[in-house]
């Protein structure tokens, strides 16, 4: 006689879920599916893929294991969360490397077929941990994960390789019925990724059923859980990366510019993406170029500025190294350029796959001479739109090239992004010049220092340009002393009267109080979640996110004063913390992570605590 598995589904605000494996095992994949259907059904998210620094790491290693996290929630969310309250390990090697992420009391979702005696000696173990007792703070399900998906497709006549490959599909279909997703939006996928190839989507939606069907029919698990959408401001949303909130903020903004938009780039881990999805968009003029080296991306879109196109070009902190030269060629010809860096672990070839922020050195003084470059950064994965929009307008109006910073957290992470009315977004088309027997190339206007954008081709409109000096406004080769001063000075007084046409920073909080945090780029999760916690608190905390950081929004001085203390986190040794202690005298401390790894909100809290501690 058997007895009916009695199920029940519990009402939660909000869940941290990593999924966990080895590189070949499509983590990313499972974590983009379930981020989507997520997105669909209204929760906020926040998501942190985490790719491994090897590209073919032996198969079963620690130094293979690619994880995917996803916190969402019915309620805004801003980081993917500290820690997990699911972990799904498909082997030894991911929970070895991922436990530290899950909370005391979580549970782990293990496929025991990873944890063979060959898999358990890969990753280190003397015994096996599923049996020894050391997870005796965890809740445990065990499940052959591999073996469940080779019977739901036994009798398709599948390779092996193509048979374990299905495997990741088994574990999302456990999680849509544990947190009770729909399957139809990755079946939709399913049937239009593999159109052609209908033994591989038959296989996929077999074993995606059949996860969904174990979950619904096991013993071993008895609950799952329901989160109710969020309450977001009433719109159209998408899920999108920052990557692709980059390269969308780059079509919108050539649109209003009504100019063709011209990508220069050489592939570099994380930026390639942003090459990847302009390459899709040909129909809206977008002209890609995969140049053969950094220098070749920066040059060519130099020249496309010339030719009169919106020019960018995108790279990683290596590849701006190599792309310093050619910067310092787009100051001193005074031509609009977009610099994208999404930033990863340093120096030289460094972290690949991991974030940080320590580039903002490079990106504010990395070049020889006086050749000041304004330098914006994004807070989040949809900002990134917001900030490509916002350095095509400077580059345009101010005529010089701008960088953009953003890094591997926000290029890779994603959350849902409200969709702008095209409406919504200024006119930043340029006033090209007329032809004139009397244009000089380098007379300005009054109110912005630009000069005149006289592209290539137009009869009366000829002008030198090249790395030498410029002759104030006719531009031709000066070797003048005075009038090299003049010159460099211009350029500089022309950068800081940006600082006219940006908004304000935004103090959030009170506008007094014990500790203020400052942060910049990708930090600003974590920071927002830290800082609203010891307000809960009742703790005089307050936040401040620069956006802008060349030059620094006009009101900063104005707010300073009104703080004892200062905190400064960042991924970095403490970059943005000496330039706010030099340009504004300010007794800041840092908080400072290199680990290739974003903050955890309960970092930056317990150092809030303590500085406001010592004030007693």
């Amino acid at each position: 006689m058997t007895t009916k598995t009695t199920k029940t589904t519990k009402k939660i605000d909000e869940a941290t879920i990593r999924f966990a494996g080895d590189s070949g095992d499509g983590m990313q994949l499972t974590g983009t599916q379930f981020t989507n259907t997520t997105a669909i059904l209204g929760n906020d998210l926040s998501t942190f893929p985490d790719y491994p620094a090897e590209i073919r790491a032996p198969q079963g290693t620690l130094s293979g294991v690619s994880g995917f996290q996803i916190h969402f929630g019915n309620r805004k969310i801003h980081t993917p969360g500290d820690s997990c309250d699911l972990l799904v390990a498909m082997n030894a090697a991911a929970l070895k490397m991922s436990l530290s992420s899950l909370v005391k009391g979580g549970s782990i979702i293990a496929n025991t077929d990873g944890f063979s005696e060959k898999n358990l000696k890969l990753a280190g173990y003397t015994d096996n941990p599923l049996k020894d007792g050391s997870l005796f703070d965890y809740q445990i399900f065990e499940v052959d994960i591999t073996k469940l998906t080779e019977i739901a497709l036994q009798d398709l006549n599948l390779s092996g390789k193509h048979v374990d490959r299905s495997k990741n599909f088994f574990a999302l279909g456990m999680m849509y019925w544990m947190y009770n997703r729909p399957i139809e939006p990755t079946l939709k996928w399913l049937q239009s990724k593999f159109s052609g190839k209908p033994d591989i989507m038959e296989a996929n939606i077999r074993v995606l059923k059949a996860g969904w069907n174990f979950g619904e029919t096991t013993e071993i698990l008895k609950v799952n859980y329901e989160v109710a959408p969020a309450k977001l401001t009433p719109g159209t949303y998408r899920n999108i990366t920052g990557n692709q909130a980059a390269a969308w903020g780059l079509i919108a903004a050539a649109n209003k510019a009504k100019l063709g938009l011209f990508l220069g780039s050489y592939p570099i881990t994380p930026a390639s993406d942003i090459l990847h999805e302009l390459a899709q968009y040909k129909n809206f003029g977008v002209k890609t170029f995969q140049a053969e080296d950094e220098i070749a991306g920066v040059t060519s879109a130099i020249g496309a500025s010339f030719a009169g196109d919106l020019a960018v070009t995108t790279t990683s902190g290596p590849g701006l190294a190599l792309k310093t030269e050619a910067l310092g060629l787009a100051v001193m010809v005074e031509l609009p350029l977009v610099v994208i860096n999404v930033q990863r672990g340093g120096p030289s070839t460094g972290l690949p796959t991991k974030t940080e922020q320590a580039d903002l050195f490079q990106a504010l003084y990395g070049r020889n001479g006086e050749a000041h470059i304004p330098v914006l950064a994004a807070s989040t994965p949809s900002d990134c739109f917001a900030m490509a929009f916002e350095a095509c307008r400077l580059a345009i109006k101010y005529m010089t090239p701008v960088i953009l910073l953003t890094d591997g957290y926000l290029g890779n992470g994603s959350e849902p992004w409200r969709i702008p009315e095209s409406a919504g977004f200024p006119d930043i088309s340029p006033k090209f010049p007329a032809a004139s027997e009397a244009f000089l190339p380098y007379s300005r206007d009054e109110k912005t220092l630009a000069r005149p954008w006289a592209t290539a081709g137009i009869p009366g409109l000829e002008h030198r340009i090249g790395g030498l000096e410029k002759q104030d406004l006719t531009g031709e080769v000066s070797y003048d002393p005075l009038n090299h001063e003049l010159m460099t000075k211009l350029r500089s007084e022309k950068i800081q009267r940006i600082a006219e046409d940006i908004p304000p920073a935004l103090l959030e909080g009170e506008p007094s109080g014990d500790v203020l945090v400052i942060g910049w780029g990708s930090t600003y999760g974590a920071i927002k979640t830290a800082v609203l916690r010891q307000q809960l608190k009742g703790h005089k905390v307050s936040f401040l996110h620069l956006r802008y950081i060349r030059p620094f929004p006009k009101n900063l001085s104005g707010i300073f004063p009104q703080f004892k203390n200062f905190l400064v986190p960042e991924i970095n040794l403490g970059q943005l913390l000496m330039v706010l202690r030099a340009e504004f005298l300010i007794p800041a401390v840092g908080l400072n992570k290199v680990q290739g790894l974003p903050f955890r909100a309960e970092e930056i809290e317990m150092k809030i605590e303590e500085m406001l501690s010592s004030e007693l």
